[in-house]
């Protein structure tokens, strides 16, 4: 537990000086009492339980006290808390292999049912867009609220060939950050276009950007799907380091095979194997996790997982008020404690 005011702490050390003065304050009214009649008479009108009672109220107060001392240091603390996310991309992969059917019915399907799920757990004021993406990215659907389009949008997936998982961090990056002047052919390009060239040698100036913590950007997620290893496009590596200076999570989620395997179909054949390395890597870079799901079943846990990941979240928060409310009660009940017992507050 941290405090944003710690000097208040040092109020603390008056509690052992009050705890010192009750204790001096019983041992005085102690003896005045034994002028006036024997210790016998006195213990007598006190009562077995009356000796231990007499207590309870100060030390309720004395617990108050404390409370309210800590309290004044402004406490923070790590809690979970219902989450701020804003905006969650879903980046898909439409790739070739996403044919297969080791995970039934087949990748892709197995895929598509699992996000539309996804969806449905999600609250309705978090704002979902879609990113496919094989050789190349686009955005089948800007971030909405409407989960209907959001469907529809995942079941017009069209197959294609090659795998650009960096292409789809960036496209990702580009569509939560409209303004950020996020140039993916900057990216593909040589030495000018990464200095913020046009093609046509017009300069295209990038807006600058003060790079912040890894996802500390709590305001939105990508999520991203994949079956294969990168073939073209951006280094994927390199688009997770533009998210991690964004602050943006990327939680990253492996399905199909991990070893290779040759999938054919239509005529023609090609080799496949889940890159989990640069995978689990993109997600480390980004503070976020790797998934894998070998089946159907996997898949859709994890999507549940995700989803409760992304609704709640642990932060750091001040907590002075519930020990100020602590403190309150405390006082309140000391005080009704002494009334019931003695007709007096303390």
């Amino acid at each position: 537990m941290n405090f944003l005011w710690p000097e208040f702490l040092w109020l603390l050390l008056a509690v052992p000086l009050l705890v010192a003065l009750y204790v001096w304050l019983l041992r005085r009214k102690k003896k005045t009492a034994l002028r006036y009649a024997s210790l016998s008479i006195v213990k007598e009108a006190l009562g077995p339980g009356q000796t231990i009672r007499r207590h309870v109220p100060p030390a309720l107060f004395l617990l108050a006290l404390v409370a309210m001392l800590v309290a004044a240091a402004r406490p923070q603390a790590v809690v979970t808390l219902p989450s701020n996310q804003q905006t969650i991309i879903l980046a898909m992969d439409v790739s070739g292999s996403m044919r297969a059917t080791d995970v039934q019915p087949s990748r892709l399907v197995a895929a598509q049912n699992a996000a539309k799920a996804f969806l449905a757990e999600l609250p309705r004021h978090v704002k979902v867009g879609i990113v496919a993406f094989a050789g190349s990215a686009q955005v089948a659907q800007l971030p909405t609220t409407n989960r209907e389009d959001l469907v529809t949008a995942i079941d017009r997936f069209q197959l294609q060939r090659a795998t650009a998982t960096g292409n789809a961090i960036v496209i990702s990056l580009a569509t939560l950050f409209p303004d950020a002047g996020i140039d993916l052919q900057s990216l593909q390009g040589g030495r000018e276009r990464q200095r913020g060239f046009a093609i046509d040698g017009e300069r295209k100036e990038k807006k600058e950007f003060t790079p912040v913590p890894p996802g500390s950007y709590s305001s939105a997620a990508i999520i991203m799907l994949t079956d294969g290893q990168r073939t073209t496009g951006v280094d994927p590596l390199e688009a997770a380091k533009m998210a991690a200076e964004r602050g943006i999570r990327v939680y990253t989620v492996g399905i199909g095979t991990v070893d290779g395997e040759t999938i054919g179909f239509e005529g023609w054949s090609m080799r496949v194997r889940l890159d989990e390395e640069t995978l689990k890597a993109i997600a480390t870079k980004t503070s976020a996790d790797y998934f894998y799901a070998g089946t159907a079943n996997d898949l859709k846990k994890v999507y549940e997982t995700l989803s409760s990941r992304l609704t709640v979240e642990k932060r750091e928060t001040e907590v002075s008020a519930l020990f100020a409310m602590a403190a309150a009660v405390l006082a309140l009940l000391s005080a009704g404690l002494s009334l019931l017992w003695f007709n007096r507050i303390l």
